[in-house]
């Protein structure tokens, strides 16, 4: 069975982290196995209407300060699906490239323009955003 690293952002500004095998963007709920250190493991069970994202990572240790993110594209690397920007009740700005944005689904993924970054995808909760557009 495979395990998705996930970081669960929610919009009360909450973050756990884990793994999931049973997440689909179609579903109103999943399943979040907790990965905390020295504590037990938990599975919780997380509503998609709670959430303001949810990042597919690389690593799952991985610290945000120890990487700028940028919102550029790599000129030297071309981009596979539509550019989007995405722009977050909170304020975040989240750039990169989709191939399935629909604004009456409930969400959408993007994988982001900064190919360095720990985030290999991220499901955006259309209701946590402020803004989308394509560029």
């Amino acid at each position: 069975m495979i395990q998705n690293k996930i970081v669960a952002r929610f919009k009360d500004g909450r973050i756990l982290k884990g793994f999931t095998n049973d997440f689909l963007p179609t579903k109103p709920l999943f399943h979040l196995n907790t990965a905390d250190v020295g504590s037990p493991p938990t599975s919780l069970e997380v509503r998609i209407a709670d959430l303001k994202a949810i990042f597919f990572v690389k690593d799952l240790n991985s610290k945000p300060q120890a990487h700028t993110h940028r919102q550029e594209f790599d000129p030297s690397k071309p981009a596979i699906g539509r550019k989007i920007r995405v722009v977050f009740h909170d304020g975040e700005v989240l750039t990169g490239t989709t191939q399935g944005y629909d604004a009456s689904r409930p969400g959408f993924f993007v994988i982001p323009a900064d190919s360095a970054s720990n985030n290999d995808r991220c499901f955006v909760v259309k209701g946590s955003t402020k803004q989308v557009f394509f560029i």
